[in-house]
C-alpha cells in the first residue's frame, strides 16, 4: 500500500505562485503514475497535472503553461509548481498514486487559496 503526504499550500495573491509537494511512502517502488487532482467547493474533483514513470507528463487545458509537474524518484516525490495563479485555481490539492496492481492511492489534500 502507498502512502501519500501533500504539503505547500497556502494563500497566494492572483498571479503569485506555490509549490506543492506530495512524498510517496509503503510500497512506493511499485508507482508508475503519480498526479494531481483538485476540487473547488461545489465542483467535481478534476485531473490537474500526471506524470508518469517515463516522464511523460499532460496537463488539464485550465493549467497548461502555467503548472509543472515533476517529479523526484530517488525521493519518492512529486512536486507541481503553479506560476500565475487566479482565483479560478483555488481548491483543495489532491496527489494522487497509481500502482503496478492497478490501486490508486490518495493524499489527504491541501488548500491552495489564490485571493487578493
Amino acid at each position: 500500500q502507498v502512502r501519500l503526504v501533500e504539503s505547500g499550500g497556502g494563500l497566494v495573491q492572483p498571479g503569485g505562485s506555490l509549490r506543492l509537494s506530495c512524498a510517496a511512502s509503503g510500497s512506493a517502488s511499485s508507482i508508475y503514475a503519480m498526479g494531481w487532482y483538485r476540487q473547488a467547493p461545489g465542483k467535481q474533483r478534476e485531473s490537474v497535472a500526471r506524470i508518469f514513470s517515463g516522464g511523460l507528463t499532460n496537463y488539464a487545458d485550465s493549467v497548461k503553461g502555467r503548472f509543472t509537474i515533476s517529479r523526484d524518484n530517488a525521493k519518492n516525490t512529486v512536486y507541481l509548481q503553479m506560476n500565475s495563479l487566479k482565483p479560478e485555481d483555488t481548491a483543495i490539492y489532491y496527489c494522487n498514486a497509481d500502482d503496478l496492481l492497478g490501486s490508486r492511492s490518495w493524499g489527504q489534500g491541501t488548500q491552495v487559496t489564490v485571493s487578493s
